[in-house]
């Protein structure tokens, strides 16, 4: 499959199934990553993979955060538990008078962008998460978060349903976007 067919194929997968790649799976992606765009190569990124337990954790983070109670904080919790593999995407802000911080963030989404194109194309469902709960302390603190880092979502990783089609994407008028000086 070429870059273009991989790019015009992704789609997000809402609900996935239990399967997921191994961390041996995982590791040739992730390595591939590391060809993003990146000014002066300060790598500003790590990945934080949750299973089993420390989806429940981040779960029980999500509740604590919310001021939610009863039912509603218990709905919230079960998110991370929507997906066997959480892939947490983490912006490590350096000092640098060169790069600042908002292009070191956009390495660590370019990073998160390609990583979800590899594992479509590797066969994989994958959905990325965002919202306020990555900025909260609950969840900082249990992603044991340093200083100067910000977590900017979570991939959500699965089997693709064996129901789940394409999805029909309306085209996009490039030219809207394009401008010339």
């Amino acid at each position: 499959m070429s870059a273009i067919d991989a790019v015009r194929a992704r789609q997000s997968y809402s609900k996935v199934t239990e399967d997921a790649p191994t961390r041996e799976e995982l590791l040739p992606l992730i390595e591939a990553t590391a060809t993003v765009a990146d000014h002066g190569s300060m790598r500003p990124w790590r990945l934080i993979e949750l299973r089993g337990e420390a989806r429940e954790r981040l779960g029980a983070a999500f509740a604590a955060s919310s001021g939610l109670e009863g039912k509603d904080a218990a709905k919230l919790a079960e998110k991370p538990l929507r997906a066997s593999l959480l892939i947490a995407v983490v912006a490590r802000i350096q000092p640098s008078f060169k790069v600042p911080a908002w292009e070191q963030e956009a390495v660590a989404s370019g990073v998160a962008h390609t990583l979800s194109l590899l594992l479509n194309e590797a066969g994989w469902g994958v959905f990325w998460r965002t919202g306020v709960h990555t900025r909260s302390a609950a969840v900082h603190e249990m992603h044991q978060l340093a200083d100067n880092e910000v977590l900017l979502g979570w991939l959500y990783v699965g089997g693709k349903p064996e129901k789940s089609k394409p999805e029909k994407k309306k085209r996009f008028d490039a030219e809207s976007v394009l401008t010339a000086l």
